[in-house]
């Protein structure tokens, strides 16, 4: 089938490598400019831009797809569907008309839940117990068009926003793949009134710990904010990222140390307390928690600042 890509991250590149495998006819891609980046903000590709040069395909990075050029570039290919996953841009309906038969959405949750720009993270913040991939036929509203075909995926006890991240973004693959083998026969449904939800865009801001919550959303918020934008917080003057955590017994004055030790740093919340099994020091590398306790010698009875909004 001949198709136009648009997308930008990871999560975007792993479908376009599914489709390219499965033999379609990518005759445009559509990703972001290029960021600067980096400690030296050099001008750094998207994954998808990265991913689609090795294989040849034509690549257009126009900042808006609201201008007569930018349509003029999508109607001009003559193909059939547009894919689109995590782009960044805004489908205007003058482009969302363009293919034949529409244009297709990777989203990676179970709608009408999480609609939005951050629906990995914000499921995990959630408490969720499962979520999934959306093949969405596109409309002109926030992730709101009629549903093609539905792949829940259970997040797991321990699960981290990029661990399922990847996980997602090899079952989104496998699904766009699926859809359009069989998009003659698939039925568009359209999204129940109940349940909608809104995913957010991410803010560093939010992810200064808060340790007067109870401990199993402080743990769900480390877990959740890893890698981006990172869990922070302050202790002995020094803001440390936390990468992984999980409940476990414990109380005490909220940020207290309650024990470091080969197992982990344990921190009293407001109810209970987390285990922090992976963090990082300024400057430093993510490390272990055994290996950051064994070089801080006396970090038991120190005391995170209390963090929060």
């Amino acid at each position: 089938m001949k198709l136009i890509f648009a997308g930008t991250p990871e999560f975007a590149a792993a479908a376009l490598a599914a489709l390219i495998e499965a033999g379609h006819e990518i005759a445009l891609v559509l990703t972001q400019p290029d960021r600067p980046a980096g400690r030296g903000m050099k001008l750094k590709m998207s994954p998808v831009k990265t991913l689609a040069l090795e294989h040849g395909l034509p690549v257009a990075q126009p900042l808006t797809l609201k201008t007569p050029e930018a349509q003029a570039l999508v109607c001009d290919v003559g193909a059939e569907v547009m894919v689109v996953a995590a782009y960044g841009l805004i489908l205007p309906q003058a482009v969302l008309d363009i293919p034949p038969r529409g244009c297709l959405n990777i989203h990676a949750s179970l709608l009408p839940r999480w609609r939005g720009a951050a629906p990995i993270q914000r499921a995990l913040l959630a408490g969720d117990a499962q979520t999934g991939i959306t093949i969405m036929q596109m409309d002109a509203g926030l992730d709101t068009g009629d549903m093609l075909l539905v792949r829940p995926l259970r997040i797991d006890p321990e699960e981290t926003a990029a661990s399922l991240h990847d996980r997602l973004a090899e079952a989104g693959a496998a699904a766009i793949v699926e859809a359009l083998a069989n998009l003659q026969s698939l039925t568009p449904v359209k999204q129940p009134d109940e349940g909608v939800t809104y995913a957010t865009k991410l803010v560093k801001e939010e992810a200064r710990v808060d340790w007067l919550q109870p401990a199993s959303v402080v743990a769900r918020a480390i877990r959740a904010y890893n890698p981006v934008p990172g869990a922070h917080a302050t202790l002995g003057g020094e803001t440390l990222k936390l990468w992984h955590a999980v409940s476990c017994e414990g109380a005490g004055e909220p940020g207290r140390v309650l024990r470091a030790d080969a197992e982990g740093m344990v921190v009293a919340c407001g109810v209970g307390a987390v285990r922090i099994t992976c963090l990082q020091a300024p400057g430093g590398r993510r490390l272990a928690a055994r290996e950051f306790v064994a070089g801080r010698p006396g970090l038991e009875g120190a005391r995170f600042d209390a963090g929060g909004g």
